[in-house]
Protein backbone atom coordinates (compact mmCIF):
# COMPACT_ATOMS: atom_id res chain seq x y z
CA UNK A 1 0.00 0.00 0.00
CA UNK A 2 1.24 3.25 -0.77
CA UNK A 3 1.86 6.35 1.08
CA UNK A 4 -1.21 8.04 -0.47
CA UNK A 5 -3.86 5.23 -0.18
CA UNK A 6 -2.52 4.26 3.63
CA UNK A 7 -2.89 8.37 4.83
CA UNK A 8 -6.36 8.47 2.63
CA UNK A 9 -7.40 4.99 4.46
CA UNK A 10 -6.28 6.32 7.58
CA UNK A 11 -8.43 9.88 7.02
CA UNK A 12 -11.24 7.63 6.12
CA UNK A 13 -10.75 5.75 9.72
CA UNK A 14 -10.74 9.02 11.60
CA UNK A 15 -14.22 10.13 9.63
CA UNK A 16 -15.87 7.18 10.39
CA UNK A 17 -14.95 7.24 14.09
CA UNK A 18 -16.28 10.67 13.97
CA UNK A 19 -19.47 9.38 12.17
CA UNK A 20 -19.76 6.88 15.38
CA UNK A 21 -20.44 9.85 17.85
CA UNK A 22 -23.33 11.16 19.36
CA UNK A 23 -24.84 13.79 17.26
CA UNK A 24 -24.40 16.74 20.53
CA UNK A 25 -20.47 14.97 20.61
CA UNK A 26 -19.78 15.85 17.21
CA UNK A 27 -21.72 18.95 17.47
CA UNK A 28 -19.14 20.37 20.18
CA UNK A 29 -16.05 19.19 18.58
CA UNK A 30 -16.82 21.12 15.87
CA UNK A 31 -17.77 24.09 17.84
CA UNK A 32 -14.49 23.73 19.94
CA UNK A 33 -12.20 23.00 16.81
CA UNK A 34 -13.17 26.24 15.50
CA UNK A 35 -12.90 27.56 18.67
CA UNK A 36 -9.41 26.28 19.51
CA UNK A 37 -8.04 26.90 16.03
CA UNK A 38 -9.28 30.22 15.20
CA UNK A 39 -12.15 28.88 12.66
CA UNK A 40 -14.45 31.60 11.68
CA UNK A 41 -16.78 33.58 14.28
CA UNK A 42 -18.37 30.86 16.71
CA UNK A 43 -20.18 33.03 18.37
CA UNK A 44 -22.13 33.55 14.99
CA UNK A 45 -21.88 30.43 13.52
CA UNK A 46 -22.61 28.31 17.35
CA UNK A 47 -24.66 30.95 19.63
CA UNK A 48 -28.40 30.36 19.86
CA UNK A 49 -29.75 31.45 23.15
CA UNK A 50 -27.08 33.36 26.10
CA UNK A 51 -26.26 29.81 27.20
CA UNK A 52 -24.46 29.13 24.33
CA UNK A 53 -22.64 32.28 24.48
CA UNK A 54 -21.64 31.71 28.10
CA UNK A 55 -20.05 28.31 27.08
CA UNK A 56 -18.49 29.81 23.46
CA UNK A 57 -17.13 32.51 25.85
CA UNK A 58 -15.99 30.06 28.54
CA UNK A 59 -14.26 27.86 25.78
CA UNK A 60 -12.18 30.76 24.43
CA UNK A 61 -10.66 32.09 27.65
CA UNK A 62 -10.01 28.46 28.33
CA UNK A 63 -8.38 27.67 24.95
CA UNK A 64 -5.86 30.78 24.90
CA UNK A 65 -4.09 28.34 26.55
CA UNK A 66 -3.68 25.93 23.27
CA UNK A 67 -0.86 27.49 22.04
CA UNK A 68 1.19 27.24 25.08
CA UNK A 69 -0.09 23.91 25.98
CA UNK A 70 1.35 22.51 22.40
CA UNK A 71 4.85 23.95 22.68
CA UNK A 72 5.12 22.23 25.86
CA UNK A 73 4.08 18.14 26.06
CA UNK A 74 6.41 16.99 28.55
CA UNK A 75 8.26 13.69 27.94
CA UNK A 76 6.85 10.47 28.06
CA UNK A 77 10.03 10.49 30.18
CA UNK A 78 11.21 11.92 33.32
CA UNK A 79 8.68 14.60 35.24
CA UNK A 80 9.99 18.05 34.24
CA UNK A 81 7.23 20.38 33.06
CA UNK A 82 4.57 18.38 33.54
CA UNK A 83 2.90 19.78 36.58
CA UNK A 84 2.32 22.94 33.96
CA UNK A 85 1.25 20.58 31.19
CA UNK A 86 -1.30 18.74 33.06
CA UNK A 87 -2.76 21.24 35.68
CA UNK A 88 -3.84 23.78 33.03
CA UNK A 89 -4.91 20.64 30.77
CA UNK A 90 -6.75 18.98 33.19
CA UNK A 91 -8.41 22.29 34.43
CA UNK A 92 -9.18 22.75 30.53
CA UNK A 93 -10.96 19.21 30.12
CA UNK A 94 -12.68 19.72 33.29
CA UNK A 95 -14.25 22.69 32.15
CA UNK A 96 -15.43 20.73 28.58
CA UNK A 97 -15.81 17.70 30.45
CA UNK A 98 -18.68 20.23 32.68
CA UNK A 99 -20.81 21.17 29.43
CA UNK A 100 -22.08 17.74 29.33
CA UNK A 101 -21.89 17.21 25.83
CA UNK A 102 -18.60 14.88 25.41
CA UNK A 103 -19.93 11.74 27.01
CA UNK A 104 -16.76 9.29 26.95
CA UNK A 105 -13.25 9.23 26.00
CA UNK A 106 -13.03 8.28 22.39
CA UNK A 107 -14.72 11.83 21.69
CA UNK A 108 -12.17 13.82 24.26
CA UNK A 109 -9.16 11.79 22.52
CA UNK A 110 -10.83 12.35 19.02
CA UNK A 111 -11.16 15.92 20.12
CA UNK A 112 -8.02 16.81 22.01
CA UNK A 113 -5.77 15.03 19.84
CA UNK A 114 -6.88 17.98 17.60
CA UNK A 115 -6.26 20.85 19.55
CA UNK A 116 -2.71 19.51 20.78
CA UNK A 117 -1.19 17.57 18.38
CA UNK A 118 -0.34 13.99 18.43
CA UNK A 119 2.52 14.12 20.98
CA UNK A 120 -0.10 15.38 23.81
CA UNK A 121 -2.03 11.26 22.94
CA UNK A 122 -0.10 9.92 25.55
CA UNK A 123 -1.34 12.27 28.22
CA UNK A 124 -4.62 12.15 27.39
CA UNK A 125 -5.81 9.68 29.42
CA UNK A 126 -4.65 10.88 32.66
CA UNK A 127 -6.27 14.52 31.72
CA UNK A 128 -9.40 13.06 31.23
CA UNK A 129 -9.40 10.29 34.69
CA UNK A 130 -8.16 13.67 36.88
CA UNK A 131 -10.85 15.74 35.16
CA UNK A 132 -13.70 13.51 35.22
CA UNK A 133 -13.19 12.76 38.92
CA UNK A 134 -13.28 16.32 39.84
CA UNK A 135 -15.98 17.42 42.07
CA UNK A 136 -17.15 19.67 39.40
CA UNK A 137 -18.39 17.29 37.53
CA UNK A 138 -22.09 15.44 38.73
CA UNK A 139 -21.44 11.75 40.32
CA UNK A 140 -23.85 10.14 37.86
CA UNK A 141 -21.81 11.37 35.17
CA UNK A 142 -18.49 10.92 36.79
CA UNK A 143 -19.35 7.07 37.05
CA UNK A 144 -19.85 7.42 33.13
CA UNK A 145 -16.65 9.25 32.07
CA UNK A 146 -14.41 7.33 34.06
CA UNK A 147 -16.23 3.82 32.60
CA UNK A 148 -15.91 4.95 29.30
CA UNK A 149 -11.90 5.06 29.68
CA UNK A 150 -11.31 1.32 28.11
CA UNK A 151 -8.18 -0.55 29.87
CA UNK A 152 -6.33 -0.71 26.85
CA UNK A 153 -6.37 3.27 26.55
CA UNK A 154 -5.39 3.58 30.08
CA UNK A 155 -2.82 1.27 30.17
CA UNK A 156 -1.17 1.81 26.47
CA UNK A 157 2.59 1.13 26.09
CA UNK A 158 2.56 3.61 23.32
CA UNK A 159 0.22 5.79 21.36
CA UNK A 160 0.85 6.65 17.16
CA UNK A 161 3.37 9.75 16.54
CA UNK A 162 0.64 10.45 13.37
CA UNK A 163 -0.69 13.87 13.42
CA UNK A 164 -4.62 13.48 12.56
CA UNK A 165 -5.68 14.20 9.34
CA UNK A 166 -9.36 14.99 9.77
CA UNK A 167 -10.79 18.24 10.90
CA UNK A 168 -14.57 18.62 11.11
CA UNK A 169 -16.28 21.60 10.72
CA UNK A 170 -19.92 22.82 10.25
CA UNK A 171 -21.37 22.96 7.31
CA UNK A 172 -23.71 25.86 6.91
CA UNK A 173 -27.40 24.85 5.43
CA UNK A 174 -27.18 26.72 1.86
CA UNK A 175 -30.89 27.20 2.26
CA UNK A 176 -30.86 29.67 5.19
Amino acid sequence: MGHKSKTASLTIAEMREFAGFAEHERAFIERSLDIGMGRGDAFKVWSRNADDQRAIRSQYLAYRELKRLRVMVPAEQGFDGIEDFMGALIRITAQDLAQETLDGFSAYRFLYERLLGASARAFLPAAFCGAAALPHIQPDRRKMLLQSLSEAAATAPAWSPREPGFFPEKVEDEAA
